[in-house]
């Protein structure tokens, strides 16, 4: 009897141990994380990476030995507070970042950062610095056109270069807003900016102007032209059309200051040839 009780408590026991075990040594991994396994502190697998062979679930360990560093499989954000930069128009202006980036390679990370924390705080400074070169060649009116695109995707590059000696991917890099400082700074880019569209104004009136006399001078000598070739072609039909213009002017209702006209001529006068016929 005393046997059966101490077999039964034995096998008790087992179970018990072997369920710690069990919890000690199974670990899970969701869809949203990688997993980077550590034996002595040296890394010895992964788990559901994105450059592995194995998927999210239930994986296990060598208890006490082995650690398990969980890394974010998903895009992380690294915010820039506003910064001074100085543009290539000697503008100082107060820019806010940020960058989308996710780990590639969770051991690099593990090795050179250890955590997603620590790559924040290696490419805070980077970005910073990137982006000050980068908005350093260009001019402030520059970035608010479609080079700022141009400007970005420099920026990106240069700082996906650096983020991959962390085991980062640099996704997306971003400007939320561009400002001038408050005060004089400010105040005279926008007067700056006021007279730069006024002489931009004036230009394109003397441009309008200019062209305005040309076009008229050349209407002016094509009409000239028309009336020398017809009165080429006949000379007795000019004289009249020309007549009956100076006929119409002359004998209007009215004058240019209101008042009705009154004009007496001899019957035989030289004017009124066209009037008898004469030719």
């Amino acid at each position: 009897m005393g046997s059966f009780f101490a077999s039964r408590r034995g096998l008790v026991i087992g179970l018990a141990i072997a369920v710690v075990l069990f919890f000690l040594s199974a670990f899970v991994v969701p869809e949203e994380e990688q997993a980077v396994v550590l034996r002595a502190g040296e890394p010895v697998g992964t788990v559901n990476t994105t450059t592995g062979d194995t998927n999210a679930g239930l994986y296990f360990r060598v208890p006490i030995i082995d650690q398990v560093r969980r890394v974010e499989k998903r895009l992380l954000d690294l915010e820039m507070n506003d910064e001074e930069v100085l543009s290539n128009d000697q503008q100082r202006l107060l820019v806010n970042a940020y960058a989308r980036f996710r780990i590639v390679d969770p051991v690099r990370m593990v090795e050179r950062a250890g955590s997603t924390d620590g790559v924040r705080a290696a490419l805070e400074p980077i970005l910073n610095s990137v982006l000050r070169q980068e908005l350093g060649r260009r001019t402030f009116q520059a970035m608010l056109t479609a080079e700022r695109g141009a400007a970005l995707a420099n920026v990106r590059a240069n700082l996906d270069r650096q983020a991959r000696q962390y085991g980062a991917e640099v996704i997306d890099v971003q400007i939320k807003r561009t400002d001038l400082p408050q005060g004089a700074p400010l105040e005279s880019a926008f007067q700056r900016m006021e007279t730069d569209r006024e002489r931009e104004a004036r230009t394109i009136r003397a441009q309008g102007s200019r062209d305005a006399r040309i076009i008229r001078a050349e209407a002016d000598a094509e009409s000239a032209r028309i009336y020398a070739e017809a009165f080429g072609k006949d000379a007795s039909f000019y004289d009249f059309y020309r007549a009956m213009q100076s006929y119409d002017a002359t004998f209007a209702k009215e004058n240019g200051n209101g008042a009705e006209s009154s004009i007496i001529l001899s019957p035989d006068n030289e004017y009124l040839r066209q009037f008898r016929g004469r030719r």
